[in-house]
């Protein structure tokens, strides 16, 4: 049995594990947690308030100081990670002999993947009693690689990717493309839920796409300042024409596809 062999046989046997598929429901309650928290600072911030970050460092830092917060921060570790690996397994998986995936679908997986992956390492700072600051960590990563060799081409790459990876929300929302991996339900909550994910994904794609756009203005400016994150890239949004009207909006959006989120751990296809 050579190495691609081995691999998807272990991640078909983890698909197949009752235990894992509840483990990766529990991830999709942990994002939808987490887009609940980052919704309601961004509308906290455009209403006037403070806020705090509101990325996932700053739905962290709240979570971290709730009662159980060490816990729940690592019930995300294992549930993001347990998600990361069900993205993988997809990835590798051939249900059907027949039908061979395409590598842009692969690829799709292994991208959602990394970025839980990210997020659970985010979650375990916290949990350690650590804290990250992504903002921080976007302008130094942004200055760094200003200051290599084409350091401008790549930083403008990673901007365009970045925002075509918020378009392709945006058009999975308004497509309803997301569809297709759930066994939704009859009825009203059909519906309900098709709603939640229109209006989610739309909401999560443009704070996606607007946080790849600073990458490309602090590459073209040389201002490794303007790459903050997604919470640099909501408050930009902000300091717009109706700024106030359009971060609050988004805000709600994300609140939006955090409940989409808990139906996805409900309905997901499995």
């Amino acid at each position: 049995m050579n190495a691609h062999s081995s691999a998807a046989s272990a991640a078909r046997s983890a698909q197949d594990s009752t235990v894992f598929r509840v483990l990766a429901r529990i991830g999709y309650v942990v994002l939808g947690i987490l887009h609940i928290l980052i919704g309601a600072i961004a509308v906290s911030i455009a209403m006037g308030g403070g806020g705090g970050e509101a990325d996932q460092g700053g739905a962290m830092q709240q979570i971290q100081k709730s009662p159980a917060g060490v816990v729940l921060l690592w019930i995300i570790v294992f549930g993001l990670v347990a998600l990361a690996i069900w993205q993988i397994a997809e990835a590798v998986v051939e249900r059907d002999p027949d039908t061979k995936k395409k590598w842009g679908y692969r690829v799709k997986f292994i991208g959602t993947a990394v970025a839980y992956i990210a997020i659970a390492w985010t979650a375990l700072t916290y949990a350690l009693g650590g804290q990250s600051q992504s903002s921080e960590s976007s302008q130094s990563f942004s200055a760094q690689l200003l200051a290599a060799p084409a350091g401008v081409a790549m930083l403008v790459l990673l901007g365009l990717v970045v925002t075509a990876i918020g378009i392709a929300f945006i058009v999975r929302g308004i497509t309803r493309a997301f569809k297709k991996h759930l066994h939704l339900p009859a009825g009203a909550a059909r519906s309900g839920i098709i709603t939640l994910g229109v209006v989610g994904y739309i909401a999560k794609g443009i704070a996606v796409a607007v946080t790849g756009v600073l990458f490309v203005v602090a590459a073209l400016t040389h201002d490794p300042e303007t790459a903050g994150g997604l919470d640099s890239a909501l408050r930009t949004l902000a300091g717009l024409p109706f700024g106030a009207i359009i971060l609050w909006t988004v805000g709600a959006g994300l609140v939006l596809y955090g409940l989409f989120c808990f139906a996805r751990a409900r309905y997901a296809r499995m």
